[in-house]
């Protein structure tokens, strides 16, 4: 009798090791013991991560088509999960946390490449993609990010942010986090940075006759930074393959642990904001305006 019990012990054993050896689930979240806060056991930043995060700029919300299956249940750690049909007036809170390494250049749930270092996130059942404006309940801090993952399934958090993302709300340290996320309808949205310019009366400026543009003053686009130089050749690829009837020529540079496409120069500033728009209408990508 002893036999049989310890035969059917040793068999439960090796099922429970062959299951764990197909799942695709992330790890429950772990505290690390050293300086770099809590993350997922495995998982956590790169040696040595890029010193200029806060300049990545957040997702723009842009209309897109759902991934035909974001929409079935599913079942993850022996959950159901019924996802939304729309993300309109979701706003909830709860514990966000990120993760990093362990998952970087793999695929998500929707089959894309994850970037650490993107404005992405994941979440169990927001419509996929979509797009979130999280905010960090504790200093105030926001990030517009997209929702193109699923997870986390542990301890009831309620979303799951890219490590950049974690980094520009300060939730690195501490691994998790109480934050707000509020679901953004793409059709009504409008970039901080235009609300302002929209609500300040205009300057008028008098040109002196035959003013030329200054040297110092050429203009230029920054379509992305990319901690994976694989992601930044495939968005230089796309851009190079946009019809855009002012594009200059395209820069891919690396400083500070980050490769950025540079489109440009461009003489003024509407030129390069025309260039920009296209880039961001096109390929639902970031942009910024940078003088040099």
């Amino acid at each position: 009798m002893m036999k049989k019990t310890y035969f059917l012990i040793m068999v439960s054993c090796l099922a429970l090791i062959a299951c764990s050896g197909n799942r695709t689930t992330k790890p429950s979240p772990k505290t690390s013991t050293s300086n770099t806060g809590g993350y997922y056991g495995t998982d956590g930043p790169h040696a040595k991560p890029p010193g200029n995060l806060d300049e990545i700029p957040d997702a723009i919300p842009k209309v897109e088509t759902l991934y035909k299956f974001s929409s079935k249940p599913y079942v993850a750690l022996g959950e159901k999960y019924v996802p939304l049909k729309t993300g309109k007036g979701y706003k909830r809170r709860g514990v966000a946390s990120w993760y990093g390494k362990m998952f970087h250049g793999k695929k998500t749930a929707i089959g894309e490449t994850y970037d650490m270092y993107s404005m992405s996130a994941a979440h169990t059942v927001l419509p996929l993609p979509s797009y979130v404006k999280v905010t960090n309940i504790e200093n105030g801090r926001s990030v517009v990010v997209r929702v193109n993952d699923r997870g986390p399934f542990k301890h009831k958090r309620e979303i799951d942010l890219s490590y950049a993302a974690a980094y520009k709300l300060r939730l690195i340290e501490k691994g998790s986090g109480m934050v707000e996320v509020e679901a953004i309808d793409p059709r009504n949205y409008i970039e901080p940075h235009k609300a302002a310019i929209k609500n300040t009366a205009p300057e008028k400026v008098t040109a002196a006759p035959n003013a030329q543009p200054s040297v110092a003053g050429l203009h230029y686009v920054q379509a992305g930074a990319f901690g994976s130089e694989a992601n930044a050749i495939a968005l230089q690829n796309r851009i190079n393959d946009l019809d855009i009837e002012d594009i200059s020529k395209i820069n891919r540079m690396y400083n500070d642990g980050l490769y950025r496409l540079k489109v440009g120069p461009y003489q003024t500033r509407q030129a390069a904001e025309k260039t920009a728009q296209q880039i961001r209408k096109t390929l639902n990508t970031s942009t910024i305006i940078l003088i040099k």
